[in-house]
């Protein structure tokens, strides 16, 4: 079958694994399966209040609100075990409140949790589920209203916690994987979204308060040997100054190139802008609203 028509409300997250097309469609309550050829529809797998895919063997992995969007429902959320080859959901596993981006290690799965429909109790822990049994281990506490988690190649993983607009800002945590504890708490590394390349850690920071009604954005570069910064702007030309509202980054696997999506006005077309390893500006080009997701594919589209 093939469908023409809009996807949904909300694409949450789009990454491609073996042949196929993942995107989240996250108000709509669906993940949507295409061919990574084609980008023809395959199947759609019904998942309250989707949020983000993570994937291992034959498995993928979707974190759920577990609701309707209502923030004055602040339900536990789970993590749905689907099957890639079926693309059948054949287990859940309860996991913290709301939660948001996983990240894979061994045999552990992470899990950012934030608790984002109670912002007077948020949540503050990644969940650790062992994918053999597919139960949840443990929590870890980190920090309130966690989001985005990656891992580099040293065993360590990074969390993004968003604070609360007020008085507790956005931040940045390392855990060792090996130990499951907190080594790190980067207190002037604000963290909206990020993206790890080789041993550097790439970030920019949309950090939003109540208190002065103003947005503040910023960009940095980790130096994940060193544990440090190296770098307040990855763009070395000024051209920073063109986004407006930066909502997307990610790393050409194999140029080293930075992709850097802008929401703009957040109601009509976003731009992506590419950036050479330096930070020289290369090119922009006009997207759809708000462009949030990239997925790099070695195949050509049919």
């Amino acid at each position: 079958p093939q469908e023409v028509k809009e996807l949904g409300d909300v694409g949450n997250d789009l990454k491609i694994y073996g042949n196929k097309l993942y995107a989240v469609i996250n108000c709509s309550n669906y993940l949507e399966v295409m061919d990574a050829g084609t980008a023809k529809h395959i199947a759609k797998i019904a998942v309250p209040n989707c949020r983000y895919l993570a994937f291992k063997g034959k498995y993928a992995y979707l974190t759920s609100y577990a609701g309707p969007v209502d923030p004055n429902n602040s339900r536990i959320g789970y993590v749905a075990k689907i099957d890639t080859a079926t693309l059948k959901v054949v287990a859940e596993c309860t996991v913290g409140y709301q939660p948001e981006e996983m990240a894979v290690v061994g045999n552990k799965l992470y899990i950012a949790n934030s608790g984002g429909y109670n912002p007077l109790n948020y949540d503050r822990t990644v969940s650790v589920i062992d994918l053999d049994t597919f139960t949840e281990l443990y929590k870890i506490d980190v920090g309130i209203n966690l989001h985005r988690i990656r891992p580099d190649h040293h065993g360590n993983i990074y969390v993004s916690s968003r604070g609360d607009y007020y008085n507790t800002p956005s931040m940045t945590f390392i855990i060792d994987s090996g130990t499951d504890k907190v080594t790190d708490v980067l207190h002037t590394l604000p963290n909206s979204n990020m993206v790890v390349q080789n041993d550097m850690l790439y970030l920019y920071s949309t950090q939003w308060s109540h208190i002065t009604q103003k947005m503040t954005t910023s960009y940095a570069v980790f130096d994940i040997g060193a544990k440090r910064v190296t770098t307040r702007s990855f763009i070395c030309d000024g051209t920073e100054k063109d986004i407006k509202v930066p909502y997307g980054i990610a790393v050409h696997p194999h140029s080293g190139e930075l992709l850097v999506t802008d929401a703009g006005n957040y109601i009509s077309a976003g731009v992506l802008h590419c950036y050479s390893p330096e930070g020289i500006r290369k090119w922009s080009v006009s997207t759809g609203d708000i462009p949030a997701h990239i997925a790099f594919t070695t195949k050509r589209l049919k």
